[in-house]
């Protein structure tokens, strides 16, 4: 079965090969416009749509994939910052439709709703490649491939740590974005480990200053509160702000179980106002980039890639830390 790029070639290989017959024939020349895709000097079209940039994770994530789709690889980027809103990824995936591009690749900032723009990229034999988080849907083989860190792991591992060094814990729970794969995958293993301990959760929306805003409120409604577990070091951050402005000590009279290892994440744990950090690499754009350039040349790819990840506790060093690429 010929790919789309194949495709593409075939076409115009003949439509050069009928301009230069025409041009010796009339003895003129014949112009060319400039059009994206893989027939362009090789050159990949690769529309991107990022969520957002809402925290320190997501712009390291960024500036890996800009620094992986450049021109001098072989790649044609449209980059797209959808700021956390689903209608904007869903048009800049129109819009990468209508331009002909030779993949998509997004991170989805939810899972659901996706069924009708995933069918459109379909039948237009563009494929799509899912970066950082999942999507539900009934579409048919929507996507050629994910790439991404392991959500439901990392909240094995979180659990796991709580589980040795704070048994008792009274859990807040500081959840990301309400529907995406990120809160959900790491929020089902420590509700079902840990649900009778939870005393309490809010989501942050992987926020800094959302995060400090419903640690505020936490503080308020759950005072007997000796744990939060937040769903990215942006919101635990804020966190850290809203107890020390009750006068609570962050790291001791309230505990923090945090995801991400972002270098400000991993300062704080450094400096013992969090208490442990599972990290979830955003640093992989040039393995993004060899997935497109397989599957946009036919080849198979795996359906499923996951980065490793490691976790940090209190025993960190500074040069660690300052060996970090974000």
């Amino acid at each position: 079965m010929k790919t789309k790029s194949t495709r593409r070639w075939v076409v115009g290989a003949v439509a050069a090969f009928a301009a230069l017959s025409l041009a010796a024939c009339s003895g003129g020349s014949s112009g060319s416009d400039d059009t994206k895709g893989s027939g362009d000097s090789g050159t990949i079209s690769v529309g991107f749509s990022q969520l957002g940039a809402e925290s320190g994770w997501r712009t390291a994530n960024t500036e890996s994939v800009k620094a992986a789709f450049t021109k001098d690889k072989g790649f044609d980027l449209t980059f797209v910052d959808a700021q956390q809103k689903q209608e904007n990824q869903i048009k800049a995936i129109r819009d990468f439709i209508d331009q002909g591009v030779d993949a998509i690749a997004f991170s989805p900032v939810v899972e659901t709703g996706w069924d009708q723009v995933l069918q459109e990229a379909k039948d237009a034999e563009i494929p799509v490649v899912l970066v950082d988080r999942t999507v539900k849907t009934s579409v048919s083989d929507p996507y050629a491939t994910y790439i991404g860190n392991d959500f439901t792991k990392e909240g094995e591992t979180a659990v796991a740590w709580i589980k040795k060094n704070a048994a008792d814990a009274k859990i807040f729970e500081l959840q990301g974005t309400l529907g995406s794969s990120a809160q959900v995958d790491r929020e089902k293993p420590v509700d079902a480990e840990l649900g009778s301990q939870i005393i309490g959760k809010a989501s942050g929306n992987f926020t800094r200053a959302e995060g400090k805003a419903a640690t505020e409120a936490a503080l308020q409604a759950y005072p007997d509160m000796t744990m939060i577990v937040s769903h990215n070091d942006d919101m635990a951050l804020g966190a850290i702000e809203a107890i020390e402005a009750a006068g609570k000590k962050p790291g001791t009279d309230i505990k923090i179980v945090s995801f991400d290892g972002v270098r400000d994440g991993l300062q704080a744990l450094h400096d013992k106002k969090i208490n442990y950090i599972v990290e979830c690499n955003p640093v992989y754009g040039d393995q993004i980039a060899d997935l497109v350039k397989k599957v946009v040349g036919g080849e198979d790819v795996p359906t499923r890639t996951i980065v490793p990840d490691e976790a940090f506790d209190q025993t960190i060093t500074q040069e660690t830390i300052d060996a970090r690429k974000y």
